[in-house]
C-alpha cells in the first residue's frame, strides 16, 4: 500500500509539473473561425447583417447566433474602424453584457493592399498586402517579410521575419488609429504606420475614349 501511495504522489506531482510548464500556451490564430480564439480573446467575429443601423450592429457571428450591438461608445471613443456594410466580415470587442460593442472593425475594409512612400529615401513605395485567411506579404520591401496577421483585442497583430539569415519571427501588435477605404494608420508606443490603399493600375486599352474609337476604320 505504501509503494502505491508513493506512486500515486509521484504521478500528481508529474500532473503538476506538466500543467504548469514555464511556457506560456500560444493565442491561436483567428482564420475566420471566432471559436478558435474564444477561450483566449472576447472578440466576437461574423457578418454585418441587414438591420444595421447607424448606431446599432448586427452580428450574425461565426457560431450561427444573431447578436446585436450598441455603437454609441465604439463612435464615440473613435473605435468604430472601417465602416457597416452589409455582408462585411466585422470583429467586435463587447462588454461583459455582450450587449455593447467597445470596439468593431470592420475586416473586410482592412483588406487588400496598402503602400507608403519608401521612409528611407521616397524613390518608391513599400507597404504590406493583407489578405484573407491570416496571410500578409511584403510590398516592395526585401528586408521585411511579412507572415501572418490578425485582430486580437481591438488590436492589429502582425508577425514578420527579417532577411538577415536567421529565420527568428517577429510578432508586434498594434493600434489601428484609422481605417477607412483609402487609408488604414496603426501605431505602438515607438513608430505610427500611416498607409493609403494601392489602386489597381487601368489597363490603357480601357482608356481609349469613345471618339477615339470611332476614328477607326471598321
Amino acid at each position: 500500500m505504501r509503494k502505491i501511495g508513493i506512486m500515486l504522489i509521484v504521478a500528481a506531482a508529474m500532473l503538476t509539473m506538466g500543467s504548469c510548464g514555464g511556457k506560456q500556451q500560444a493565442v491561436p490564430f483567428d482564420d475566420g473561425d471566432s471559436a478558435n480564439v474564444a477561450n483566449s480573446d472576447p472578440t466576437v467575429y461574423g457578418l454585418c447583417g441587414v438591420e444595421t443601423t447607424m448606431n446599432t450592429l448586427q452580428l450574425l457571428t461565426d457560431n450561427g447566433d444573431t447578436l446585436t450591438f450598441d455603437l454609441s461608445r465604439a463612435k464615440d471613443d473613435g473605435r468604430l474602424l472601417g465602416g457597416l456594410q452589409v455582408g462585411d466580415r466585422m470583429a467586435v470587442v463587447p462588454d461583459s453584457a455582450r450587449t455593447e460593442a467597445l470596439v468593431a472593425i470592420n475586416q473586410s475594409t482592412l483588406l487588400g493592399n496598402w503602400i507608403m512612400p519608401n521612409p528611407i529615401d521616397g524613390s518608391d513605395e513599400v507597404g504590406i498586402r493583407i489578405k484573407e485567411g491570416g496571410v500578409a506579404e511584403s510590398i516592395n520591401q526585401s528586408t521585411i517579410i511579412y507572415r501572418t496577421w490578425r485582430l486580437l483585442r481591438g488590436q492589429l497583430e502582425i508577425v514578420y521575419t527579417r532577411e538577415d539569415g536567421s529565420g527568428e519571427e517577429e510578432t508586434y501588435l498594434y493600434q489601428i488609429v484609422k481605417l477607412n477605404a483609402d487609408s488604414l494608420v496603426y501605431k505602438d508606443d515607438e513608430d505610427t504606420f500611416e498607409y493609403g490603399r494601392q489602386r489597381a493600375h487601368k489597363d490603357p486599352v480601357d482608356q481609349i475614349k469613345l471618339e477615339d474609337v470611332e476614328d477607326f476604320d471598321i
